[in-house]
């Protein structure tokens, strides 16, 4: 799972998009959202993670496979007391499916890391009360 500039291009070039109660907040890696830190600030959130099990390793892999590791990830969540919202991941690139995901509150990097390594994934996107997301490879947080 080597990091590339070409796989770090197509992340940054990514919508992570995040569908909370109070709306849909628009992510892109680097850049702040106002709305996700109103949100964070009331729900008393100081970290977050976007986690998906789809593609893993950024290989396409069927749908059907990719909807129940999805499902596994999401009961992973639920069982470790996570609160998970939806959240998708659209390429600005064509050619690349939406991924569905999980918009994790209150987790911190290292797990987040962890259980996406579980499912094979090369990144995860985390942050903080700031609200900007940043790009996290799995091989570095595993340093």
């Amino acid at each position: 799972m080597a990091k590339t500039s070409e796989l770090e291009a197509a992340y940054m070039a990514t919508t992570y998009r995040v569908f909370l109660p109070s709306g849909i907040c628009d992510l892109r890696i680097g850049q702040p959202c106002e709305t996700l830190r109103c949100w964070l600030e009331t729900a008393e959130c100081t970290e977050f993670a976007l986690i998906t099990a789809h593609n893993p390793g950024s290989q396409p892999v069927d749908e059907a496979i990719n909807t129940e590791r999805q499902s596994q990830l999401e009961c992973e969540l639920l069982e470790g007391n996570y609160e998970p919202y939806a959240a998708q991941h659209e390429a600005d690139v064509e050619g690349w499916p939406t991924e569905e995901s999980c918009f994790v509150p209150d987790i911190s990097r290292e797990d987040a890391c962890a259980l996406a390594a579980e499912y094979g994934q090369n990144a995860v996107v985390c942050g903080s009360a700031d609200a900007i997301p940043h790009l996290v490879w799995i091989e570095d947080s595993e340093q």
